[in-house]
């Protein structure tokens, strides 16, 4: 059995994300890109945000909520929330909390030196291999589309 303690994710002290014994802490430019990543990702945004965009993707994230708009972003979230809340682990919420600590945790994994970043050049996309088993690529789960209720400028 593995007893080995794995490190926490740590860039910053702006913003915290615990998952069990994992205490993850981001530092506001890293916590803002991997937030908006998360939301390209899940379809819910296209392109780059402007910065009140962010500051209300980073509220939603953070608070579980925008109650206070300061751009349209924001207020599409609230008109729309119905379709974006859902069941826990349905949410939007959830699912961009979810993509940040997992990049965070597979950062740390690869720093730790128990994956390594693999290229794929028959689909041109990276991915993660287990060095320690003989590279096998570790699969990551699908996450659900929110491009039915993205924003769009």
């Amino acid at each position: 059995m593995d007893t080995t303690r794995r490190g926490n994710y740590e860039s910053g002290t702006d913003y915290v994300l615990e998952y069990g014994e994992l205490r993850f802490t981001f530092n506001e430019d890293d916590f803002l890109e991997r937030i908006e990543q998360a939301a390209l990702r899940l379809g819910f945004v296209c392109g780059s945000l402007e910065s009140e965009e962010q500051e209300d993707l980073v509220n939603l994230a953070v608070n579980g909520e925008v109650s206070a708009p300061a751009s349209a972003l924001g207020e599409h979230v609230n008109e729309a929330w119905d379709e974006l809340a859902g069941p826990a682990e349905r949410s939007l919420v959830h699912w961009l909390r979810r993509l940040v600590f997992r990049g965070a945790w597979l950062d740390q994994r690869v720093k730790e030196g128990e994956l390594d970043v693999v290229f794929d050049g028959a689909t041109h996309t990276f991915g993660y291999a287990q060095p320690e088993r003989g590279s096998e690529p570790i699969e990551l789960s699908h996450e659900p589309s929110w491009a039915g209720v993205g924003y769009r400028r």
